[in-house]
């Protein structure tokens, strides 16, 4: 997904295995030195399939975000959350979603994209909390505590922040605008 460039790095040490990754926007595949273009080529198509795969998986559709939120929302808060929209944005730079409860709308930063499954479970299920109450009062926080792995996803985020020298921060009742968001930004 938005890969540009392959590149296919041989070695002689490589004796059968084959591997691929990402590295930005470029997709390196390591093949044995002894393989012929015939054999480079099929395996290149081969990993650069099943990394799409794999990204396909990690990274759900609009559609897909929907119906994991209402499963979601089913799951840990009955059912009260119903957003009349739930979709990716890569306007966020500040911010893991942000909702507005007025018109139910909720925004995933594509940040989140690749993360584990259970921190964007986290990130949604935070948004849709926002639907069934506003802010980040006890009421708020008492809706997510049926999520079993509340604390660790929170872990990782704060990591994520920490490493790229960002402050985790979800204090903040609403942003002027009637949204209420789950942010990150400088740290001081």
């Amino acid at each position: 997904m938005g890969t540009t460039d392959i590149e296919v790095r041989r070695s002689r040490r490589r004796r059968r295995t084959v591997s691929a990754y990402r590295e930005g926007n470029r997709t390196i595949v390591l093949i044995p030195a002894r393989f012929t273009k015939a054999e480079e080529q099929h395996w290149v198509e081969t990993m650069v399939e099943r990394l799409a795969k794999g990204d396909r998986k990690r990274r759900p559709s609009d559609a897909q975000l929907k119906a994991r939120a209402a499963e979601l929302s089913q799951r840990h808060l009955g059912g009260l959350a119903k957003p009349s929209s739930i979709r990716w944005v890569t306007n966020q730079n500040s911010r893991w979603g942000s909702c507005t409860p007025a018109d139910g709308t909720i925004r995933i930063s594509t940040r989140v994209k690749g993360m584990p499954a259970y921190v964007l479970d986290y990130v949604i299920l935070h948004e849709l909390a926002h639907l069934v109450a506003p802010g980040h009062g006890p009421e708020f926080w008492s809706l997510l505590t049926s999520y079993p792995r509340l604390e660790r996803a929170r872990g990782y985020l704060e990591g994520v922040a920490a490493t790229a020298g960002l402050e985790l921060s979800d204090g903040a009742v609403e942003d002027g605008l009637g949204q209420a968001a789950l942010d990150f930004g400088p740290s001081d």
